[in-house]
């Protein structure tokens, strides 16, 4: 018998065929929302008290309109191409489950999640001041498969109102879907793990109103609400469990707020591991082992996708614990951005503030990792030595993020071993003289003979005769202890990275229903280490325009989308 789970030479080309591969192992094995409907009529902000998920139809987009799909992802998934624009297909991620074949379901599921900023608790960003309405507001996942041995789950952002929603209306615009769905591709072309791109639909007859800036304008604050096309944008990723699920559930056990809050969390945890650590974690140990090696697993996890996020430029701008994946790799593509000038303090976010800047990543990290195993915590009340495994693998955090990124730096570098003083004063210069992040790495993994051949990355002409000595004291002393090719080099420090300028250009032209920049873009940003045509390199390969400097929506942006 042809086991189902597995895609021999043949395309998926239908929603028929789709339809086989689906396991619903989230609703299947964890517990609904005791108070909501079940035919996931469940569109109004509303407290959730217990439950791990609650059933949610999502609420369609009208006349949606195909923009694009991953063909990369597509082809991972055993996907043929034709099934993006199928009518079905569209239907069904666009919004429209109810009709689906069976046996794919007609009701989806959203989640709950706590908040916790740069490791404090929050409860009154919620409506009802309790935490309690905090989680998916408009992300509404319609389907768990099983493809090639892999388990994915796919999420619609902006698929309509859940109980989590707040007030807001669900919708995500044209432009940040735009955004997230070039972003996750080009983070999986980086070689970094991420949620994926599936598929980004919009409508030409649905607008939402949004604060914006006006054009040209300086300020930090969103000056005006403007109207926008809806889109609906499928992400994809083993689960959409965050580190904010696991808090949300570890309070309820703290506080004992309902009789079964320690075994929902028990539940969620064990959910977790299955999803994401299977392949790590043997399953037939007991619970509070599984939650000791959860932790170390994690860690893992967690501190080297922040050394490959200041590897490449990235700055995820919003690093709260419910932005963090317990799988650990990158979610939620908001007020993200890839550094244009180098600064250590970089932040794309204006309400991020520093906590959230580029170089302070780590330290966010290790917040987020905390807030983690504080929600671990309840399930080892009666296990002493896992309770001190577990704070020993915490209070550890720090030393091996500290090692990621020594190693990152070495590896960047081409180094043997980390040298602090050799990187010390590169920082130094960096911050100096001016320069493009990308470029200047880049350009160096070249190995040039002398400094000249960097000052194309350098926002600031060489004049002062002490920085230009230290510039060529510095080459001399790099090349003296590089042990990397530069092939080896290049294969780390990507040519093309998605720059915000690059999107706002993207995003107004698809307004007018022009969508060629972002097929460029998404081909060019698919393939970031590789040297490409000279058009594209004059194009994409420069530095940010000064005109762009300190421009709101380009140089930093709201959290609005």
């Amino acid at each position: 018998m042809k086991d189902k789970n597995i895609i021999k030479n043949e395309k998926i080309d239908s929603l028929d065929e789709l339809a086989k591969f689906a396991n619903y192992s989230l609703m299947d094995t964890l517990i609904s929302d005791p108070d909501a409907n079940d035919d996931g009529q469940n569109h109004y902000p509303r407290e959730v008290f217990n439950g791990h998920y609650v059933p949610i139809t999502p609420t369609p987009i009208k006349n949606p309109i195909y923009i694009a799909h991953s063909k990369t992802f597509f082809d991972e998934l055993g996907f043929d191409d034709s099934l993006s624009q199928s009518e079905d297909f569209i239907k069904m991620f666009s919004g429209d489950i109810s009709d689906v074949p069976k046996p794919l379901r007609n009701i989806g599921w959203a989640c709950g999640y706590a908040l916790s900023i740069y490791g404090r608790e929050y409860y009154n960003q919620c409506p009802f001041q309790t935490g309690n309405g905090y989680g998916d507001g408009r992300a509404v996942s319609i389907l768990e498969t099983v493809l090639n041995g892999k388990r994915w789950e796919m999420q619609l952002k902006g698929g309509g109102r859940t109980p989590y929603c707040r007030g807001a209306d669900g919708r995500a615009v044209l432009r940040s879907s735009i955004r997230e769905f070039l972003a996750q591709e080009h983070m999986h072309a980086l070689n970094i793990p991420t949620s994926r791109s599936l598929t980004l639909y919009t409508s030409k007859e649905e607008t939402v109103s949004r604060p914006w800036f006006t054009q040209g304008s300086y300020s930090r604050d969103p000056e005006v609400m403007i109207e926008e096309d809806v889109a609906i944008t499928t992400r994809v990723a083993p689960s959409f469990l965050r580190v904010g699920q696991l808090e949300l559930f570890g309070r309820r056990a703290r506080k004992n707020e309902h009789p079964k809050a320690k075994e929902e969390l028990a539940q969620i945890v064990l959910h977790a591991i299955h999803r994401e650590y299977s392949d790590e974690i043997d399953m037939s140990l007991p619970l509070e082992e599984k939650i000791v090696f959860l932790a170390l697993s994690f860690r893992e996890r967690l501190t080297s996708l922040v050394a490959n996020w200041i590897r490449v430029g990235y700055c995820q701008g919003n690093f709260n614990s419910d932005n963090t994946a317990v799988g650990g790799f990158t979610l939620d593509y908001g007020p993200f951005g890839f550094i244009d000038m180098f600064e250590t303090k970089y932040q794309p976010w204006t309400g991020g503030g520093m906590h959230f800047s580029f170089f302070n990543q780590p330290e966010a990290a290790r917040k987020n990792f905390n807030m983690f195993c504080s929600a671990l915590t309840p399930l080892l009340e009666s296990h002493p030595s896992a309770l001190e495994n577990l704070s020993g693998i915490r209070s550890g955090f720090a030393k091996v993020m500290n090692e990621k990124m020594e190693n990152m730096w070495a590896l960047k570098l081409g180094l043997d071993k980390y040298d602090d003083s050799l990187i010390n004063e590169l920082i130094s210069l960096m911050l100096e003289t001016e320069v493009d992040y990308t470029m200047f790495f880049r350009e160096l993994s070249s190995i040039p003979e002398d400094i000249s051949k960097l000052e194309i990355s350098f926002y600031k002409k060489l004049e002062d005769e002490n920085i230009t000595k230290r510039w060529s004291l510095w080459l001399d002393t790099w090349k003296s202890k590089l042990n990397a090719s530069s092939e080896q080099l290049k294969a780390v420090n990507p040519k093309y990275t998605l720059r915000e300028w690059f999107l706002v250009e993207a995003y107004e032209k698809a307004k007018d229903g022009d969508y060629t920049l972002i097929h460029k873009l998404q081909d060019i940003m698919s393939d970031p280490y590789s040297e490409q045509s000279k058009q594209i390199e004059e194009k994409f390969y420069t530095k940010k325009p000064l005109e762009f400097f300190d421009i709101a929506g380009i140089s930093h942006i709201s959290c609005s989308s």
